[in-house]
């Protein structure tokens, strides 16, 4: 009986770490630099491990964009409670981005709690800089929208993330990404 209680308390506590629940290849980029995102929200700092061997098209640009300091200041425009949080566009009015569009790199990733992935418009290869965040389970995104990363720390900082309107999620005075960096450049 003894046993059996230390076991069932290990495995509780392994299943708490922040990897626990990833995929083996999301684990292992989780402490590869240059595939971890940080991004900092007013609540504390949220790190992406991005999945380039998924989508290496969007991570490079996801990469390239960030480096450029795109992201810093940019709203969370759309906030469906959950659902999912977006951001990416410069205006924070859902129609901007940064201009170039991206071939779609649909993939076998499931959209779940966490996922990270590109928005887009009916048009499959219309992504460009927005991408979301999954608050809770969207099986229906699955194969449908280019998935480039997973939160492995900080979710429960974008739960803080203001809720928009019912219906079109879209938020009045949204919270923003205060800074985001690729892993491997901070100091």
């Amino acid at each position: 009986m003894i046993r059996r209680a230390f076991l069932n308390r290990s495995l509780a506590l392994l299943a708490a770490l922040p990897f626990a629940n990833l995929p083996f290849a999301a684990k292992a980029q989780a402490t590869d630099p240059e595939n971890t995102l940080f991004m900092e929200l007013e609540w504390g700092r949220v790190v992406i491990a991005m999945r380039p061997d998924l989508a290496p098209r969007h991570v490079a640009r996801i990469k390239e964009l960030t480096r450029k300091g795109f992201y810093d200041g940019v709203v969370f425009h759309r906030v469906i409670r959950g659902f999912m949080a977006q951001t990416g566009d410069p205006t924070g009015t859902g129609g901007g981005g940064s201009g170039q569009k991206l071939m779609a790199e649909f993939n076998n990733e499931r959209h779940v709690r966490g996922t990270v992935s590109m928005a887009r418009t009916n048009d499959p290869n219309s992504a460009d800089s927005q991408f979301f965040i999954c608050l809770d389970a969207a099986p229906h995104l699955d194969r449908q929208y280019t998935a480039w990363g997973k939160v492995v720390s900080g979710m429960e900082f974008v739960d803080n993330i203001k809720k928009g309107a019912p219906g079109t999620g879209q938020v009045s005075n949204p919270d923003k990404i205060i800074r985001m960096r690729v892993a491997a450049d901070v100091k």
